[in-house]
C-alpha cells in the first residue's frame, strides 16, 4: 500500500509521524479521509478524532481544531492541541467536563465557549477509549 509523509505541528511541539498509509480528520464540514495521492488542498479541521494508520496499526488522537495542508506526498496537520489516546488524563478531562457542565447549567460565562469546552472534553474522553 503506498504511503505518504505525516507531520503534525502544535504550537508547543512537532510531531513527525513518519510514512503513514492512512488518515482520516474531523473537518469542518464532516469526517474526510486522506490516502497517497490524495488531491492537494488546505482543510479546516473542528475538535474531533484522528485516526492515523501506519505499518497495519491505528493510532487515535483527539484535537481541538485546526487545519490539514495536503501537498503531494506529505499531509500537515497544524493543529491547537493533539493528544495520544494513550496520553490523555481521564481524572482531568472528567473534572473539565463538569465543570463546563455546571457553568452552562448555571447560567455562568459565554454559553457558546462553555459548549465548545464540554464538547472538547467529551472528544478526550471518547478518545480515551481507543
Amino acid at each position: 500500500m503506498s504511503t505518504f509523509a505525516l507531520e503534525i505541528v502544535t504550537p508547543t511541539k512537532t510531531v513527525d509521524q513518519g510514512e503513514v498509509t492512512y488518515i482520516r480528520c474531523p473537518g469542518a464540514d464532516g469526517l474526510f479521509g486522506v490516502m497517497a495521492g490524495h488531491t492537494p488542498g488546505l482543510f479546516a479541521l473542528s475538535a474531533g478524532e484522528i485516526k492515523v494508520a501506519k505499518e497495519g496499526k491505528s493510532q487515535y488522537f483527539a484535537t481541538s481544531g485546526g487545519f490539514a495542508e495536503v501537498t503531494g506526498e506529505k499531509v500537515q496537520l497544524l493543529l491547537e492541541t493533539i493528544e495520544a489516546s494513550t496520553e490523555i488524563d481521564l481524572e482531568r478531562s472528567r473534572e473539565a467536563l463538569e465543570r463546563a457542565t455546571s457553568r452552562l447549567s448555571s447560567g455562568e460565562g459565554d454559553p457558546d465557549r462553555t459548549r465548545r469546552a464540554i464538547a472538547r472534553a467529551k472528544n478526550r474522553l471518547k478518545v480515551s477509549q481507543r
